[in-house]
C-alpha cells in the first residue's frame, strides 16, 4: 500500500513539474515606451523609446483625412 501511494505521490509531482516548466513565459514590458508628443501648424508628432533595440521611433501625422502616419527609427550608439 505504502508502494502504491508513492508511485501515485511522485507521479503526481512529475505531472507538477512538467506542467509548470511548460508554461509560456510572457515578456510583458511594452515594445515602445511613449517619450512625449507635440503639434505645431497642423501637424503632430510623438516620440517612443525601444529599449530592446535602443532605438527612437518619431511618428508624424497631419490633420487632414487622407494623411497616413509617417514614422522613421534611429537606432542610438
Amino acid at each position: 500500500m505504502i508502494k502504491i501511494a508513492g508511485l501515485v505521490l511522485l507521479a503526481a509531482i512529475t505531472t507538477y513539474g512538467l506542467h509548470a516548466f511548460a508554461q509560456i513565459r510572457a515578456d510583458v514590458r511594452p515594445a515602445l515606451t511613449p517619450i512625449g508628443s507635440s503639434s505645431s501648424n497642423g501637424i503632430s508628432f510623438a516620440w517612443f523609446y525601444d529599449g530592446t533595440e535602443r532605438s527612437v521611433t518619431v511618428c508624424r501625422i497631419a490633420q487632414a483625412p487622407a494623411d497616413t502616419v509617417s514614422c522613421k527609427t534611429t537606432t542610438l550608439q
